[in-house]
């Protein structure tokens, strides 16, 4: 399958370097329809890898807490579209084969087989199997006038068409099977920018948009007459006020033992001349005078170097790390620093490198940042982490993984 995939990649290779503008209408138009049904055809046979990794247990066996997370990694995917490749490839897998055999015949595209693929199983496990064979068949057909989405609402009334006798009392479950699925495709993703900026991307259900709604639409009106801001700005600025809201609260889980609260990191002497810029533990650098703005408020917590300054190093005096110990291993780590996770701060806990029970000490040089998974992981497998000459942990892998052990380092927190 590697040659054959190779063979294919090189033939696509060259048709990238051929030029488009040189077609005729019609082979222009010939040559998307070919390259669709190619992808859709590719599709297919990424599912069935995604399928057979998944099953075999691949991705724990390289460290990471799962498929999803893995496939992020390996395949530059975001998390909720990796798990959505491995919800389709489980389904089709687990006797879709009008579906499987649609999509790798360019007939689908891969939305309309997760559409199918979801409407068939709920059919199944109301009207039993020779009724989701009948809805296949016909989606499938469907498929060639219908988006997904379109398809997807009409499938709500699939029955009609397959088993008309039982199609009243099923629609109910049909809709409520719906609602499990935008249940379950819930999420919010939060991709850095280059410039240190969030792009916000979601999708809400059904109970949490609207408790989005009724908590920033009465911040959103324009302030006046003389506002200028734009809709998107409005909602912006509503979603700021109501993170400082929760903040003041005081309600909000600690996390390793802090309050919540955000940490600003600037030189003392820039400060009181306001001249200096700052840094959030997230990374993200701030103009001087947001971090005067910043530090006058009651919710944040200023980490000002070269002021009264606190003990970081507190020996073998205490076993956890807390308070300003903890606050400069964010600072220092910014988040999980296994190689290739991107939890926070806020989901990990401090690992002490060299364990404390068989006397290592409680300090910075002995500390490195890990999530739940990660943590647990180092403790129970081969792999190994040590500081590097620049002070910032490395990881050392397991030599069945990587004959020549070479030390890794997590990229994605990295700030320059």
């Amino acid at each position: 399958m590697v040659e054959e995939l190779a063979q294919a990649d090189e033939a696509i290779a060259a048709c990238v370097d051929a030029g488009a503008w040189a077609l005729p209408e019609h082979e222009l138009i010939a040559a998307l329809d070919a390259a669709h049904r190619l992808q859709q055809r590719l599709a297919a046979v990424t599912l069935a890898l995604v399928r057979e990794v998944d099953g075999r247990g691949t991705a724990r066996a390289h460290g990471a807490s799962c498929t999803g997370v893995w496939l992020r990694e390996r395949l530059r995917l975001t998390v909720p579209a990796a798990r959505r490749l491995i919800d389709l490839a489980t389904a089709l897998d687990a006797g879709n084969p009008g579906i499987r055999q649609a999509l790798a015949d360019g007939h689908i595209t891969l939305d309309q087989a997760r559409v199918i693929s979801d409407t068939a199983t709920t059919v199944q496990a109301t009207a039993g199997t020779e009724a989701a064979d009948k809805a296949v068949c016909v989606l499938t057909d469907w498929a060639n006038r219908f988006d997904p989405t379109r398809l997807r609402k009409l499938g709500t009334r699939i029955l009609d068409h397959v088993a008309p006798d039982i199609a009243d009392a099923t629609a109910k479950a049909l809709l409520e099977a719906e609602d499990r699925r935008a249940n379950r495709d819930r999420h919010v993703t939060l991709s850095e920018q280059t410039d240190g900026r969030l792009r916000l991307t979601g999708t809400l259900d059904a109970e949490t948009a609207g408790l989005f709604r009724a908590a920033i639409d009465p911040l959103t009106a324009p302030s006046g007459p003389d506002d200028l801001r734009s809709p998107g700005q409005r909602r912006h600025d509503a979603l700021a006020e109501v993170c400082r809201l929760a903040l003041r609260t005081g309600a909000l889980p600690e996390h390793g033992g802090d309050p919540a609260q955000i940490v600003v990191t600037t030189s003392y002497d820039g400060l009181t001349r306001q001249l200096s810029t700052g840094a959030l533990d997230s990374g993200l650098e701030l103009t001087p005078d947001t971090v005067r703005r910043l530090a006058c408020d009651a919710t944040i917590l200023p980490t000002v170097l070269g002021g009264t300054g606190q003990i970081l190093d507190v020996g073998r005096q205490r076993r956890l790390i807390t308070g300003p110990l903890r606050r400069a291993l964010v600072l220092r780590d910014s988040g999980c620093a296994f190689p290739g996770c991107d939890r926070p701060p806020r989901w990990c806990d401090a690992h002490h490198i060299h364990h404390w029970a068989d006397g290592g000490p409680t300090n910075l040089t002995n500390a490195v940042l890990l999530c739940g998974h990660h943590h647990r992981h180092l403790h129970r497998s081969d792999w190994s982490v040590r500081l590097g000459g620049d002070g910032h942990p490395e990881f050392t892998p397991p030599a069945w993984l990587d004959p020549a052990q070479v030390p890794r380092r997590n990229r994605y927190h990295r700030r320059t």
